[in-house]
């Protein structure tokens, strides 16, 4: 459905969500939410009530069709009410499967302009720009309208349940128990199972029809295939961080992110770094296209921990993949709701992307995933036989084995040898090794390094975080944090991109222009809990590398790249975050 069509909403276009609750998580005030709190929707919460049970368990769901009353919810806060725990042999399960003390209530937003100002206006380079509010779905830099918003109250009947068995087949394939993935906060870790042990639940979803629901002029939902999806595409993440907990505050909040990753039959499993809380499970993620917002996914877990490192991305499921698993159950479910089921039409071209990546799909091919003797990290190809990547992946190796993603992977050419050439002094600030390949990668098409620096444009970073070996390279978004400088020259470059083990030696890229600006070197590391933090990490410019690069080029001299291993005492101290402040305190505080 159209945003503006997408019901009781007068001034902002608004997404319907749902959330269902399931024991009321224990949170203070002291909590902090990284979601918009200006998210005008139609949005229901769903309570599920258990006499054994102390509290409410809650999760997000979508409004399917306001004129059905249908929603779509995560599965797992139904699974303690099954009479029969057994889920290794069902593909559906209907109202019959669970206790009779199974009680639904759906709570959902009304809203109501009261005034209207100005449309405001930004700046995108020079350019004065009038923001767009019914495709962003919310204003920026200012409010459009004051927003008076209400909760109803209704009660709802569970259609059935359904897996996704394409889903599952990619969560088995990447998510191993021995990597200890954590789903929830260790604040919560009380409420429900964190481990992969519950990985039965996580591929389950809930179909429900609300009771006397006042559509409101709301239309029905309409989906794209997330086949049609590709990295670097714009999501919209909408939600309820904490589900239960002060509704009037958390309830459908919105993020902003790109596609990371995409994996199964399909693209049954997309990865996104919108970043969404506990909570917000069953939520929908949706895509914008020539204006209007479509479904494409069912928020499954946002990813807290991996072991102790923090990674701040969320996990989903198609949309398109639980609907026609839906479809296979209606005969059985006694009812016919092919109406409502209806995907996006036209050409993925109109497909919101993130700025104007236009040297995102290039590079993809370009990063590899590169492998010594006892370690594996991401490299980048600056031309058919020539890489860069990180002193650290090499691990001392004189030999490498490189991996090529996508279109060489049908092709059958996806791995090559290669043999590193030159890598820096361990006392050296720069992370850096150069290797040349046996034979060159056809189609490789050379990144245009870059020679400036903005502190605060858009990046793109692509390495084989997260998933490692066992998938094709991430990409995520963020901005150039900060360009440090010694002697007027950038030394380092940080960013907000989320950064994960793996990513080492990966492109970081400018997401207008498509220039290289750096070779990712590492993200942040806690010593005192051993945590580690993505979205605070590192790279080298590469305006350091051009001179050396230009002279091994013409010359196939190795010790052009001796100048990386001369680095001054303060180059060397900004890399160990021990660069002394020049600035007077102004504060006792």
């Amino acid at each position: 459905m159209s945003l503006e069509n997408s019901g009781c909403i007068v001034t902002v276009n608004s997404i319907p969500q749902a959330i269902c609750y399931h024991e009321t998580p224990k949170f203070s005030a002291a909590i902090g939410a990284e979601w918009s709190s200006k998210s005008e929707s139609t949005s229901p919460k769903l309570t599920l009530n258990d006499p054994g049970t102390k509290g409410q368990l809650s999760c997000s769901g979508v409004i399917l069709d306001p004129d059905t009353g249908l929603v779509l919810c995560h599965g797992m806060i139904f699974l303690p009410f099954l009479l029969d725990r057994d889920l290794s042999k069902c593909h559906y399960l209907f109202r019959d499967s669970f206790t009779t003390e199974l009680q639904l209530h759906v709570n959902y937003l009304t809203t109501k302009a009261t005034t209207k100002k100005e449309v405001p206006y930004m700046y995108h380079g020079e350019k004065e720009v009038k923001l767009n509010r019914r495709g962003l779905g919310m204003a920026l830099l200012s409010s459009t309208h004051q927003i008076h918003r209400k909760i109803e109250t209704v009660t709802a009947e569970l259609l059935l349940m359904v897996s996704c068995s394409e889903f599952q087949d990619s969560f088995t394939k990447l998510f191993r128990k021995s990597d200890s993935w954590h789903f929830y906060t260790e604040q919560n870790e009380g409420d429900a199972d964190t481990h992969l042990n519950d990985m039965a639940s996580l591929h389950w979803f809930a179909l429900l029809k609300m009771q006397n629901f006042y559509k409101s002029g709301m239309k029905r939902l309409n989906y794209a295939s997330a086949g049609s999806l590709k990295k670097g595409d714009v999501t919209f993440a909408c939600g309820s961080p904490f589900s239960s907990f002060c509704p009037d505050i958390f309830m459908n909040t919105l993020s902003k992110g790109i596609v990371s990753n995409l994996d199964g039959k399909r693209n049954a499993m997309i990865l996104t770094d919108a970043r969404c809380l506990p909570g917000t499970e069953g939520g929908g993620v949706f895509i914008l296209s020539a204006g209007q917002y479509y479904l494409c996914g069912i928020i499954v877990a946002p990813l807290c921990w991996r072991a102790n490192e923090w990674i701040g991305l969320t996990l989903v499921c198609s949309v398109a993949h639980i609907i026609e698993n839906v479809k296979q159950a209606l005969p059985a479910l006694g009812c016919c709701l092919n109406s409502f089921l209806v995907p996006i039409s036209g050409s993925r071209t109109h497909f919101m992307k993130f700025v104007g990546n236009s040297g995102l799909f290039h590079l993809l091919s370009a990063v590899v995933l590169i492998e010594s003797d006892r370690t594996w990290g991401s490299g980048v190809m600056l031309n058919p036989k020539l890489l860069l990547t990180c002193r650290h992946v090499m691990d001392g190796a004189v030999h490498i084995t490189v991996k090529l993603a996508g279109e060489y992977e049908s092709s059958g050419l996806n791995t090559i040898k290669g043999k590193v050439v030159f890598a820096t002094e361990e006392a050296s600030p720069y992370d850096i090794a150069v290797a040349e390949l046996e034979s060159p990668v056809p189609g490789i098409k050379e990144p245009i390094l870059a020679n400036a620096f903005h502190s605060g444009e858009d990046l793109l970073v692509i390495g084989y975080g997260v998933f490692g070996r066992l998938c094709s390279p991430s990409v995520t978004s963020g901005i150039l944090s900060s360009v440090i400088t010694v002697d007027g020259k950038p030394v380092m470059l940080q960013t907000t991109c989320a950064v994960h083990s793996g990513s080492s030696g990966g492109a970081l890229i400018s997401a207008c222009s498509g220039e290289l600006l750096g070779i990712v070197s590492s993200n942040t590391k806690d010593n005192t809990v051993g945590a580690t933090y993505p979205h605070l990490n590192f790279s080298i410019p590469v305006t350091v590398l051009q001179s050396p690069l230009t002279e091994y080029t013409k010359t196939r001299d190795t010790t052009a790249f001796e100048v990386l291993n001369r680095a001054g005492e303060e180059v060397k101290a900004v890399w160990k975050l021990q660069r002394k402040s020049v600035m007077k305190p102004s504060s006792k505080l």
